[in-house]
């Protein structure tokens, strides 16, 4: 904790051959926040992870996700105010690295690079399920494809790659907005349901929803609008970091809500019954309420949804691996290659990095690793929420920042529940990852710290500096 960073000086030619690279300023808070909701991609949000919610916690769960999203605006306030504090491609680890020491930084840096591997591999294949009206293919080479496609785009300037997302999730929000009016057009029951607390039990009975389950409920709806952290990512590209990483973070926060919240509500309201409900069939529902035409029109919807969610998280997950060989992470030769910028100034090496291995992991057995990457995501919150409660100590209290409100309450709180969610992840996930931060506190004992002079420099761009 106590080898925090002072202001690094940039690389000089020598040491990289061009100076310190720099992404390109290209996008205001309109495609940060396009690309940050894409990552969020709550049209396959709500076919993916809502009917899961369904099944366990019945009408209870658009209370569930709405107490979620209460709990994630703390979680925006920390990456707003650190991303404003930090702007730096490098995300969690930069802010992390600058207010709680270099070692604190590179274990999130680890926890994100397990994410930045399994995560978007993960979501890809679920792309078989939603194409299915018109073709069967086996998920792992559709999700290959997905990956192949979400590299080649990744290669392209940022703005086109807004752009391009930015299409796609107008498909979404229609999917969505197709889905609510369906079900509030077909309501069997009253609002009052969405606070009734009752889920289909075993042979035909109604059980009643506890309080237990909710608070178990909500180790899942807290992530359900977890993506607006991308918008950390993109603090170097954005045309104004200052102001406009704190908008796009609270207004993608907002919008993915709205976006996934409202349907929640009409499918609760919708549904003929609590079984029905309870089976969390929502294509099926869709289908019954109009026909096979719009089933299947929403179906596609969903996969274009999740290819969106693969371009961005490519994105996203490029400009990490390219800040941290920026930063000197690796040995000097990995370090050149990562760092490469390409012909429409997107880290292409970066990019092939993160890609091509995602499409080879669709076919391999990843259930023990995406178990893995649930506890590596809470415990980097959990670091985060910590850099938070440092963050206006002497030194950066004068910064130029969006400082978060009832500071440090929330902080505070966040790690508190986080903490109490990380407890609870099965003991087997938590060895993994104990074990991989055991050999990556090895690898900075062994190699980083001793080079603590020319390795692992974390700094903010030189246009965003105080």
């Amino acid at each position: 904790m106590t080898d925090t960073l002072r202001p690094a000086e940039p690389a000089s030619a020598a040491e990289t051959g061009e100076g310190r690279r720099q992404l390109k300023r290209s996008i205001g808070v309109v495609g940060g926040t396009l690309l940050t909701l894409s990552c969020v991609t709550p049209a396959s949000t709500l076919f993916v992870v809502v009917p899961d919610l369904f099944g366990t916690l019945g009408t209870a769960t658009a209370l569930t996700i709405a107490i979620g999203s209460l709990l994630c605006i703390a979680v925006a306030f920390c990456y707003a105010e650190l991303g404003t504090l930090i702007p730096s491609a490098g995300g969690e680890y930069a802010m992390v690295s600058t207010l709680a020491g270099r070692l604190a930084g590179w274990l999130v840096f680890v926890l994100s690079l397990l994410v930045v591997v399994i995560v978007p591999p993960v979501i890809a294949m679920g792309t078989a399920d939603y194409i299915a009206p018109l073709v069967h293919v086996d998920p792992a080479l559709t999700g290959a494809g997905v990956m192949l496609l979400a590299t080649l785009a990744g290669l392209l300037d940022l703005r086109a790659n807004a752009w391009i997302t930015g299409v796609f999730l107008v498909l979404e929000v229609i999917a969505a907005a197709v889905v609510a009016v369906l079900g509030f057009s077909h309501a069997h029951r009253g609002a009052g349901s969405l606070v009734s607390m009752r889920v289909a039990g075993a042979h035909g009975s109604v059980d009643p929803v506890t309080a237990a389950l909710v608070v178990s409920g909500l180790a899942i709806a807290l992530f359900v609008t977890q993506g607006f952290s991308t918008a950390v990512y993109l603090s170097e590209e954005l045309e104004h970091p200052r102001r406009d990483v704190a908008r796009t973070v609270l207004a993608t926060l907002a919008i993915s809500t709205v976006i996934i919240l409202v349907p929640v509500a009409a499918i609760t309201m919708g549904a003929t019954d609590l079984r029905e409900l309870t089976g969390g069939d929502l294509s099926a529902m869709v289908t019954a309420w109009s026909n096979t035409a719009v089933g299947t029109f929403v179906s596609l919807c969903v996969a274009l949804a999740i290819v969106n969610a693969g371009i961005v998280m490519v994105i996203q997950n490029s400009r990490v691996l390219f800040a941290s060989a920026r930063d000197k992470a690796w040995p000097t030769p990995v370090n050149s290659l990562l760092s490469r910028l390409g012909r429409f100034g997107s880290p292409w090496v970066a990019t092939l990095t993160v890609g091509v291995p995602g499409a080879l992991l669709c076919f391999v057995d990843l259930d023990t690793l995406y178990g893995v990457t649930g506890v590596s995501v809470t415990a980097m919150y959990l670091l985060v929420a910590i850099a938070a409660l440092l963050g206006r100590r002497d030194g950066h209290r004068h910064t130029p920042a969006w400082r978060m409100p009832l500071w440090p309450a929330v902080p505070v709180l966040l790690i508190a529940v986080l903490g109490y969610v990380l407890v609870q992840q099965d003991p087997a996930y938590l060895l993994w990852t104990g074990g991989i931060t055991a050999v990556a506190t090895l690898y900075w004992a062994l190699y980083l710290r001793p080079r603590r002079d020319t390795h692992w420099l974390v700094s903010l761009p030189e246009d965003t500096r105080a």
